[in-house]
Parts: structure tokens; C-alpha cells; sequence
């Protein structure tokens, strides 16, 4: 069986953390984020398909490193392809029913139930779904009690609302389901496809996961998996290999090879590689990026810092950006495709 991880966002709402990597190669909790997928996929799942674009070297070597003992194909895409476009470009290497599994979601999903589920429903399709509160920042489903799905109604008021249920961005889908994608262009599978398989088959189901899941696509919620990964892991604080820390941290993760000096207080903070904060300083709710040096005496609130910043002695800074260094040329203004849940 194979699976595509899609992997060829920008990430333009992490920036600048993915000026300088791929999205799927942030970490969390000191791993990759791709790495969780890998490691959620079952025995059933032979063969990975990475769908890239953007910063593809830097997956192709991760991936020599690392294979998870899968066979790994990494699929560069031509140009930004979406959902849809980017599996129809894979097709090629399907054989038979294919997971589709998106590379910023970071959840509890046991795919193997899922894969039982599709085949008790004889389904061409099944997506994954998870319960959200404040249904009108979503597009939910329209769900019988069987399980099926006959619509997806876009950011409905909470009286109108179908259900509680979102998209959660894992499929797993028939090769019939190939044929509805149109090949070389973009494609929403989530807003082109989907409503039509719903339409001719009506064998479009949903299964819902429990435990947890977050869509890590903001600056926001990449903090968030963190906190909630530290609460699963019964922590409050994680650091890497030969990493010195001579301050304080509450709900915080250090990277490798990092350097916390006495009198530092960090508390909701992502600290990656190689970085180096001085004394006295404080940081709150803020990401350092890889080899950043902060001086002594600095105040970060609500602050993210890309990758090889240097914050000069008794900086403040509240609700910032720190990059000073010039943007990728190839890197898009503004998002490219659809986001998944919204």
C-alpha cells in the first residue's frame, strides 16, 4: 500500500521560520514534523510518495538519512499542484487504495482503524474528521449517522451548523478516485474533488479520530503541539543533546547544542538549534530560530526570530518579526493553494 505525504507547501504563515527550511522539516519537539507521520504509518504502508516543491533538497537528504523502513519516493513537483494536482502527479506510483496524509497535521489518527472502516463501508472514499467548537471558522461536514458524508458547508453560522466536524487531512481513497483529477494544473482535492465523488458515488464516508490533533500552520499553533505534546509526554520542559540550560523554562523545548545563560527566564518558548541566549533575558511565547544570539538583559514577548538573528543587549521587542536578511526569490507573497479545516 502506499501513502503521499503532502509536503510542498511554503509554509508562508510560519515565516520566517521557512524562509530557510521546508515546512515539513520544522521541528517539533526536537523532530522533524514529517517524522510523526512516518512513524503514525502502519506496516499496511510499504511505499511513501513525498509530494514536493519547495525546498526539496533538503527533504531529499533528510530522507537518505532516514526511511523509516518504507520505500521512499520523493515526487518533485514542477510547479505548486495543491492537494489535488499534487496525488494526481503521483499516480503513477499507486497500485491499488493510497493514504493521502498532510504533512502539517500532528494527530492521534490510528490509520489502521481508519483502513477497517473504509473497507467495512465499501467506500471510494474516507476522510478523516475531529470536532471543533467554533464551527463558523470551518468549512464541516453534513454527516448521517452511518458515517457518510453528503456535503461540506463553508463556515456556516453555529444555528445552521450540520455538525462539529472538520476535514482533518488524512484520506484514504480508491484509485477510482485518480480519475476525477485533472492532470498539470492546480487542484483542491478538498474543494474540487470531493464535492463530486460525494455527487456520482455516494460512497464518501468519514471517520473520526480521538485523542488529539493540530493543523500546524501558524506561528500560533506550532507552540500549541508543543504545549500539547509536553502535556502527553507528562513534562514541562524538554531540551536536546549538549544543550546547557542555566535558567529558567516552563513549557518550553530546547534544541540541540543550545545555550541558556543564568538569569534567563522562558516559559510557552521554542528554542531551536545552536542558538545562545544571554543572561537575564527574558523570552515569552516566542520562537527562536537555528544559531540566533540574544544578548543579555533582552524582553521578547509574542516574538518570533529566524534562523542566524542577532538580538543586540536590552532589546525589547513585543508582537515582532525578527528578519533582517534578504527573503528567497522563489518564496510566494501571500499563500499558495487551500488550507486544510478553513
Amino acid at each position: 500500500m502506499e501513502a503521499i505525504i503532502l509536503a510542498g507547501g511554503y509554509g508562508t504563515r510560519l515565516r520566517p521560520l521557512t524562509y530557510t527550511r521546508a515546512k515539513s522539516l520544522l521541528p517539533i519537539m526536537n523532530q522533524p514534523m514529517v517524522s510523526y507521520l512516518m512513524r503514525m504509518l502502519p506496516s499496511e504502508v510499504s511505499k511513501v510518495i513525498l509530494a514536493v516543491n519547495y525546498r526539496k533538497d533538503q527533504i531529499e537528504e533528510y530522507f537518505k538519512q532516514q526511511t523509516f523502513g518504507k520505500e521512499i519516493i520523493v515526487n518533485d513537483e514542477p510547479k505548486p499542484l495543491g492537494t489535488g494536482g499534487a496525488v494526481k502527479f503521483a499516480e503513477k506510483h499507486i497500485s491499488g487504495p493510497f493514504f493521502v496524509l498532510n504533512a502539517d497535521i500532528i494527530c492521534s489518527l490510528d490509520i489502521s482503524k481508519m483502513i477497517k472502516y473504509h473497507k467495512k463501508k465499501k467506500a471510494a472514499a474516507t476522510i478523516s474528521l475531529w470536532p471543533v467548537e467554533r464551527v463558523s471558522e470551518f468549512g464541516v461536514v453534513d454527516i448521517k449517522q452511518n458515517g457518510n458524508v453528503i456535503s461540506f458547508v463553508e463556515k456556516p453560522k453555529p444555528e445552521d451548523a450540520p455538525s462539529n466536524l472538520i476535514n482533518a487531512g488524512a484520506y484514504y481513497l480508491q484509485p477510482e478516485v485518480l480519475d476525477y483529477i485533472a492532470t498539470g494544473r492546480l487542484v483542491s482535492m478538498e474543494k474540487e474533488i470531493f464535492p463530486q465523488i460525494i455527487s456520482d458515488t455516494g460512497r464518501f464516508y468519514g471517520y473520526q479520530l480521538s485523542g488529539y490533533w493540530i493543523d500546524v500552520g501558524r506561528i500560533q499553533s506550532y507552540i500549541d503541539v508543543h504545549k500539547l505534546l509536553l502535556t502527553e509526554k507528562n513534562t514541562d520542559f524538554i531540551m536536546g543533546k549538549h544543550t546547557m540550560n542555566r535558567g529558567i523554562a516552563t513549557t518550553s523545548c530546547l534544541g540541540n547544542h543550545v545555550t541558556i545563560h543564568s538569569g534567563v527566564h522562558l516559559s510557552e518558548c521554542v528554542v531551536l538549534d545552536h542558538s545562545i541566549i544571554d543572561k537575564n533575558s527574558s523570552c515569552t511565547h516566542c520562537v527562536i530560530g537555528e544559531n540566533v544570539q540574544i544578548g543579555e538583559d533582552v524582553l521578547l514577548r509574542n516574538v518570533v526570530v529566524g534562523d542566524a538573528e542577532d538580538i543586540a543587549a536590552e532589546t525589547k521587542l513585543e508582537n515582532s518579526i525578527v528578519w533582517n536578511q534578504s527573503i528567497p526569490e522563489d518564496y510566494p507573497k501571500k499563500q499558495i493553494g487551500n488550507v486544510i479545516g478553513e
